[in-house]
């Protein structure tokens, strides 16, 4: 009995060590998958961090990723839509030149349809070799650094035949002699007269559109030092703080010269009562004031009620037969606070009176010679668009100096509304002609 027990209980012993041996994979698993939870539910318990955030950073990584790859998309899209409308652009640029209008106008709007400000994104230029449309425009994100010097690049674009320095090149043969074959002497002797001594600048530099050798001749640094010395004299010897005489010339306040200042007064004048007593009469009073400047330190001065269209003609040469001229000279001056004024004497224009042989054998009451002179002084100042276009009035006077005392009477007149700012009116025939040269 005690035997069977025993083996019994062996069995049962077997039995338990053989189902250890059978679960011991499945506890080491369940093992595995306790340290797992342990080690996410650790990481979760860290300070940032959250369940959402982990089932979230896929999503959002994916997104991300979309969002990028439809940006790039989006930007080639664009990219693509600007060049084709750059093509038709310049395309339309090509028809219109052509003479081709409608089919321009077509071109035109469709390339407005797809960029609507195409036109402000290239910018177009005539290139060295000069032929096809396309190869003439250059876009202002590739060249701004040739454009930004126009006259080094100009310079650099220059071809070199025979040792010999050609500005232009005709466009199209001909047996005649072209004004490249002169030497660059005789060149600058011609743009020195198209400056002539009235100081026109102006039509050196349209000159200077008619090619990039022109171009460089007009902006000749010693043609604009001999302006700036007749304009200021002996005081413009230093360039600081300008870069070049050019900037000088245009930058610094001066007079104009191509044309005239004017100022138009109004006022109303009561007259004399009429002969019955019942009404007064009263007069409008229109005058004008013409000052007219050149280069070489003279100045006319006329107050008359003739209208600009029948004085300004006359006031183009200093040998005028205009009654009542007043002619004279006048400097610029540069106060401590940057305000340019120019200050004029000036006095009627002398006449030879022919002597009268018919009383010389008569006494005559002698009479006492003097000589009248008016010292005019106005600030110049700018208005609008226009530079150096507008003269104020800050002094006005009279000198009457007797020649048998040498004594000198000075009246000053008050500046009031009388006294209007004259404006400057270009007139072209002033600079039509060239009489002499820079």
């Amino acid at each position: 009995m005690a035997e069977a027990e025993e083996d019994c209980h062996s069995d049962t012993v077997r039995a338990d060590e053989d189902d250890e041996e059978n679960e011991s994979p499945a506890e080491t698993d369940l093992q595995a998958q306790l340290q797992m939870f342990r080690a996410q539910w650790m990481f979760e318990l860290a300070p940032g961090v959250s369940s959402s955030n982990l089932e979230n950073r896929p999503c959002r990584a994916t997104r991300s990723s979309l969002q990028k790859t439809a940006a790039d998309t989006k930007g080639k899209q664009e990219q693509a839509k600007e060049e084709k409308a750059r093509e038709l652009f310049l395309k339309a640029v090509e028809e219109e030149q052509n003479g081709a209008l409608y089919e321009a106008i077509k071109f035109y709007r469709r390339a407005m349809q797809l960029v609507p400000d195409i036109e402000f994104k290239i910018t177009y230029t005539r290139s060295p070799d000069g032929d096809g449309v396309g190869n003439s425009y250059i876009e202002d994100n590739d060249d701004d650094s040739k454009m930004a010097d126009l006259l080094s690049y100009f310079q650099q674009q220059l071809t070199f035949q025979e040792s010999v320095l050609k500005l232009c090149q005709p466009e199209l043969e001909s047996s005649q002699t072209h004004i490249s074959v002169l030497p660059m002497e005789v060149l600058m002797y011609i743009f020195r007269w198209v400056v002539s001594s009235d100081l026109d600048l102006r039509s050196l530099e349209q000159l200077s559109l008619v090619c990039r050798g022109f171009y460089i001749c007009a902006r000749d640094p010693e043609i604009w030092r001999l302006a700036c010395l007749k304009v200021w004299g002996r005081s413009c010897i230093k360039l600081v703080p300008y870069t070049s005489w050019r900037e000088m010339f245009l930058e610094r306040p001066r007079v104009r010269f191509d044309g005239v200042y004017i100022s138009k007064t109004t006022y109303i004048r009561q007259g004399e009562q009429s002969l019955d007593g019942f009404y007064r009469a009263w007069h409008q009073v229109e005058y004008y004031r013409y000052i007219r400047f050149f280069p070489d330190g003279h100045v006319m001065m006329l107050t008359t009620p003739e209208e600009p269209q029948s004085i300004v003609p006359r006031l183009r040469t200093r040998n005028t037969r205009t009654d009542a001229i007043l002619l004279g000279h006048y400097r610029l001056s540069q106060d401590t606070d940057n305000q340019t004024k120019v200050f004029a004497v000036i006095t009627k224009k002398k006449e030879e009176k022919p002597l009268d042989y018919k009383y010389r054998y008569f006494r005559r009451v002698p009479v006492q010679e003097a000589d009248q002179s008016f010292h005019v002084g106005l600030q110049l100042c700018s208005s609008g668009h226009q530079r150096f276009n507008k003269l104020i009035w800050i002094h006005h006077s009279c000198h009457i100096t007797y020649k048998s005392t040498g004594e000198t009477a000075v009246s000053a007149f008050e500046i009031d509304k009388m006294y209007t700012p004259l404006f400057f009116a270009r007139v072209r025939s002033y600079t039509a002609f060239s009489e002499r040269p820079l």
